[in-house]
């Protein structure tokens, strides 16, 4: 099983992060720019949900172990609420729940960004359909 490393996530994640919030507006008068962005954001919904499986398995695995040392705590110290143990475990995991967050969010970007590229590509088909009859209508 291949899994992605946590620090080789987040540094794909952020590359990622930096061509979602890109300005795009421009390359809207430009099919061949849109098709480009729109198969960018093909791969990266592929991607980003490669990641989103490595992100929560670097999380359940984390977790496993927070849980596991907490167990050992519980017996040797007295008792703690699960409540106060899921707490506990939340906290020491948040670096690996952002990530799947953020993964998560970037898929769903990707998505998004992509379906505008298709209107886009879309509209243009029928500006090009549009001119084409009216101009063969003359």
């Amino acid at each position: 099983m291949l899994i992605t490393s946590f620090k080789d996530l987040v540094f794909e994640a952020e590359g990622i992060q930096e061509f979602v919030d890109e300005d795009y507006s421009g390359i809207e008068e430009s099919p061949e720019l849109i098709k480009e962005r729109g198969n960018k954001l093909s791969s990266f919904i592929a991607r980003t949900g490669k990641m989103m499986a490595d992100a929560k398995y670097h999380l359940n695995e984390l977790r496993k172990d927070e849980v596991l040392e907490s167990i050992e705590k519980i017996l040797l110290e007295g008792k703690l609420s699960a409540g106060v143990q899921n707490a506990l475990i939340d906290s020491i995991c948040k670096e690996e729940q952002f990530l799947l967050d953020q993964v998560t969010q970037l898929n769903k970007t990707c998505k998004y960004q992509l379906e505008w590229c298709r209107s886009k590509l879309s509209m243009a088909k029928e500006e090009m359909n549009f001119n084409r009859t009216w101009t063969h209508g003359k």
